[in-house]
């Protein structure tokens, strides 16, 4: 009897551990700006990813129905 008293708050406090490892980490948001150096349609995301990234943002992806290049970076 005494065996199974101390495997029940034993498994409470390995159950809460797991809980607590298993929490989401949320990153930071990111913000986008359009770019003012890609000229023309956007249609690969690596090349305005390119110019994005010589105006000095993390990358770039092209997006709305014009495609245009937006810039990327943590805010």
């Amino acid at each position: 009897m005494e065996g199974k008293r101390s495997v029940l708050p034993a498994s409470l406090l390995v159950l809460l551990l797991l809980v607590a490892a298993s929490a989401v980490v949320v990153d930071a948001r990111t913000c986008q700006s359009l770019s003012h150096h890609f000229k023309g349609r956007c249609v690969l995301h690596n090349n305005c990813g390119y110019v994005c990234r010589t105006e000095g943002f993390i990358g770039g992806k092209c997006r709305g129905f014009r495609g245009r290049c937006f810039c990327l970076k943590p805010c």
